[in-house]
């Protein structure tokens, strides 16, 4: 039986359709407008007059919520953390790790890898250090930060069956010429993140992608743009951005969507457990966090993560810069979906795979669709 969504605001990821329908079981049957729908005899019929339909967010940058942290979460855990960000509208991830010692990051890949033979909503393994810069640390460990090492990276993508899928390093670091040609040649994104390279080093670097704009890198600046002006200006570039108005003002995320483009800038959320719980104190990799009117810090001071919701990423994006709404789903999904190569997920054309997010006027998430199968109860 065929679930239909009728009178609905479409935006497929390519085009938008202000009066449409959409068909769909585990996959998208079709689409159109409503002035060529045709009732099919097992069709069950939805009726979302008002509501915004869009295709399941990808987040390209998790360390985990609800409580679970993917550095120390087991298999089980880590799967029930999925299913939560499901709930939020999260439909496909790339759980992250950080930098730590040798033995529990190898830890952490080995429980996500287990996680992934239950849980298809685990598209990969973002590893976020340890072969990052010291001065720009941020919530990373200093002390267990470390140069690339081909053979230690080629044990855990052996560990992690081929699973990591990007890797956060600083470019002037020592072999990172290495990581970029061993990265290249298994099909993992090179992203540049807490790095203190100069405008030259990260314009020389063959990385892919920039790990969490702003954040943790070198600023612009009128002598040196540093990172953040490689990101502006190296079109080959795709671009995090924590949209949560703490890691990144309102205004400064404005003018990276003005300079940067819906088509390289990528929402993520950067969250850590926190996320979806109470202010408290919590733990990022083993290290206190202190989590309070939305922002996570360090003892030290400095951001940990963020609590921020997929969906909220999303409503906030278009409330700080005004962009339209398929530009929006272009930064949450398509472009995400693109960097991965999965040419069936991130749109709603036929054939593609059934991850639908409906919201209301007020882009507030009403419901979501893994697979086809309704999420929360309504």
């Amino acid at each position: 039986m065929a679930r239909v969504l009728t009178n609905i605001r479409l935006i497929d990821g390519q085009t938008e359709i202000k009066n449409a329908f959409l068909r769909f079981e585990k996959r998208i049957i079709d689409s159109g407008m409503m002035a060529d729908f045709e009732p099919q005899p097992d069709d069950q019929q939805i009726d979302c007059v008002g509501k915004i339909v869009v295709p399941g967010f990808i987040d390209m940058h998790c360390h985990g919520g609800y409580g679970i942290d993917t550095m120390t979460g087991n298999p089980e855990d880590l799967v029930q953390l999925v299913k939560k960000l499901a709930q939020e509208g999260v439909t496909g991830v790339l759980l992250t790790t950080m930098t730590q010692s040798v033995p529990n990051i190898q830890s952490a890949l080995k429980s996500i890898v287990k996680a992934t033979e239950t849980s298809e909503g685990i598209l990969g393994i973002h590893l976020e250090g340890p072969f990052v810069a010291k001065a720009y640390h941020g919530a990373q460990p200093a002390s267990e930060i470390i140069n690339f090492n081909p053979n230690l990276f080629d044990n855990w993508q052996q560990i992690a069956k081929g699973r990591i899928k990007a890797v956060t390093y600083a470019p002037e670091l020592p072999n990172s010429d290495m990581l970029e040609t061993q990265c290249h040649e298994n099909g993992i994104l090179a992203s540049i993140g807490h790095s203190q390279a100069t405008f030259t080093e990260a314009d020389k670097a063959h990385a892919d992608r920039v790990t969490h704009l702003y954040n943790a890198q070198t600023p612009l600046h009128h002598r040196d743009v540093g990172v953040v002006g490689e990101a502006f200006l190296n079109p080959k570039l795709n671009v995090e951005l924590i949209v949560d108005g703490i890691h990144v003002s309102p205004e400064a995320v404005k003018i990276a969507y003005q300079q940067i483009g819906s088509d390289r800038l990528e929402l993520v959320t950067d969250s850590m457990e926190a996320r979806g719980m109470p202010d408290g104190v919590y733990e990022l990799g083993g290290q206190q966090v202190n989590v309070a009117n939305g922002a996570a810090k360090l003892i030290n001071g400095h951001l940990a993560g963020s609590v921020l919701k997929f969906k909220d990423a999303f409503k906030n994006m278009i409330q700080f810069t005004g962009c339209s709404l398929l530009d929006a789903v272009k930064m949450s999904s398509v472009n995400q979906a693109r960097e991965l190569g999965l040419a069936d997920q991130g749109i709603l054309v036929t054939g593609s795979v059934a991850n639908v997010n409906v919201f209301d006027n007020d882009l507030d998430l009403w419901q979501t669709y893994y697979q086809g199968e309704p999420l929360n109860r309504r």
